[in-house]
């Protein structure tokens, strides 16, 4: 091989170095400009924050996230999948959609496998019972009880143990009687007001449109159990991800600041919340 046959090989391999690291170095923020294209992970069963209406998906999340999408990736399709709740996250690591725009609970667990926006709405947990159910007035009345929660849910069960542990078997020997899992909320509800459970543990934003829809049917329990917590969005934990999360978290915190966030909230809960602007709130479960 003569020097100029060598000179070319080495020009020809930095050229491919220099393409490779220019690939590498595009992010997921940068991707999703380019082909013009964001998908989505929703729960829309999920209300008031995500639910389908005349085959729509709608809600305080959505208008939200729909808020933000225009403002920051204008020209950009929304294509927005109504997925299980249960398999989400598993399909956000493996690739499956870009980023979840669903209430998902932040917890220590979570925070050390996943990427969270600043919060969405606080997740404080209650329960809901039937209207003409006198035997329950507060949390404490759950003894003995069999209670209802969707699958997945994995920081209401553990609100729930914790509150049984730390209160109810301390103070009475005995917790819950049994746990049921339901696949979504909405089942839960169905079974609660057909008596086949007797309460439903969600959050005070979930359950407050329920029951101003059907105070004949539905009363919450006041006040919440269990510790403060709050609702996120989420992406993957990784390098290539780091620009989409911040571009939504910045978008959360804009919207928090300037009273978008609480007009919306207004909207569809028909109160406020008072949420960290800031930072994601260290997470005591």
């Amino acid at each position: 091989m003569t020097r100029k046959h060598i000179a070319l090989a080495l020009l020809l391999v930095a050229c491919c170095l220099a393409l490779g690291n220019t690939v590498q170095a595009k992010d997921l923020l940068s991707e999703i400009k380019e082909r013009g294209e964001i998908v989505i992970a929703t729960e829309a069963r999920f209300a008031p924050f995500e639910m389908i209406e005349d085959g729509k998906i709608v809600g305080y999340a959505k208008d939200l996230m729909d808020s933000i999408l225009k403002e920051g990736l204008p020209g950009v399709k929304l294509k927005q999948l109504d997925l299980p709740y249960q398999g989400m996250l598993a399909g956000l690591n493996a690739k499956r959609f870009d980023f979840v725009c669903t209430s998902v609970t932040i917890t220590k667990e979570r925070l050390d496998k996943y990427a969270f926006t600043l919060p969405i709405s606080t997740a404080s947990v209650t329960i809901v019972k039937r209207t003409n159910d006198t035997s329950i007035k507060t949390a404490e009345d759950l003894v003995g009880k069999t209670v209802g929660i969707q699958a997945g849910a994995a920081p209401y069960f553990a609100a729930l143990k914790e509150y049984e542990a730390t209160v109810l078997k301390p103070k009475f020997g005995k917790g819950v009687a049994e746990i049921t899992e339901f696949i979504d909320n909405d089942e839960a509800y169905a079974a609660l007001a057909g008596g086949r459970v007797d309460a439903v543990v969600n959050t005070v934003p979930n359950l407050a449109p329920l029951v101003k829809k059907r105070p004949e049917t539905f009363a919450i329990v006041m006040p919440p159990f269990g510790p403060p917590s709050y609702f996120a969005w989420v992406g993957r934990k990784d390098a290539d991800s780091a620009s989409l999360v911040k571009f939504f978290s910045d978008g959360i915190a804009k919207r928090n600041k300037d009273g978008e966030m609480a007009k919306l909230q207004q909207k569809w809960f028909g109160f406020t919340m008072d949420v960290p602007s800031d930072k994601i709130p260290e997470p005591s479960i």
